[in-house]
């Protein structure tokens, strides 16, 4: 009989004062449209640095100590990590993304020094030479997603929020917090995160 799928990611946490202003910021948004977007939990608000998708749930621990070794320490594959905090990070402006059928609302990143450009190139190499994760070939685009747009039977509205302004996201400047492997539950009610493995920045 075949193993137990599960569905896993490794994401940057936020810490709480940033994951506040990110709920109040997005409050009107989802004030004014209830129907159309769907808010992603406070607690759950992160930046994904890779997904892996389905995996064999046997391999959680090893791919549980991949992430915590690349994220702080020497990372499988002979990527050397960077151990502490994740600096000059920012929040910057909100975009819709995919850019051309906007499926969630999200907040882009600053990443100043590149520290967390390098933190994700890190964690993927070490998922990648352990055969869990296929890079993609688009270039990493550090963001939050805040909201999930329900585009089912509401296209023609969702077309016309996509293409509205945005307001402006408060700027506040932040570092890493920590880095979590963690396994992702579908429900009817928006998905639910596990956390299975964690390395704290700080």
């Amino acid at each position: 009989m075949a193993g137990e799928r599960i569905r896993l990611f490794a994401a940057l946490d936020l810490p709480e004062e940033v994951r506040g202003a990110l709920v109040r910021w997005r409050a009107p948004l989802l004030a004014a449209e209830p129907r159309l977007l769907r808010p992603v939990a406070s607690d759950a608000l992160h930046v994904t640095l890779c997904f892996l998708g389905q995996v064999d749930a046997a391999e959680a621990g090893a791919i549980g100590a991949a992430v915590v070794a690349s994220a702080g320490g020497d990372a499988p594959g002979g990527l050397a990590g960077e151990p502490g905090p994740v600096p000059g990070l920012a929040l910057a402006d909100a975009l819709w993304l995919p850019r051309r059928a906007a499926r969630v609302l999200a907040v882009e990143l600053v990443d100043a020094g590149g520290a967390l450009a390098r933190l994700q190139a890190r964690v993927a190499g070490a998922l990648t030479a352990g055969g869990w994760f296929e890079p993609e070939a688009r270039p990493f685009l550090p963001h939050v997603t805040v909201a999930r747009v329900r585009a089912r039977g509401n296209e023609r509205a969702a077309r016309e929020l996509a293409a509205a302004p945005l307001p402006g996201v408060p700027s506040l400047a932040f570092d890493g917090a920590a880095v979590t492997l963690y396994r992702s539950h579908l429900g009817g009610g928006g998905a639910r995160y596990e956390p299975l493995a964690r390395a704290d920045l700080r």
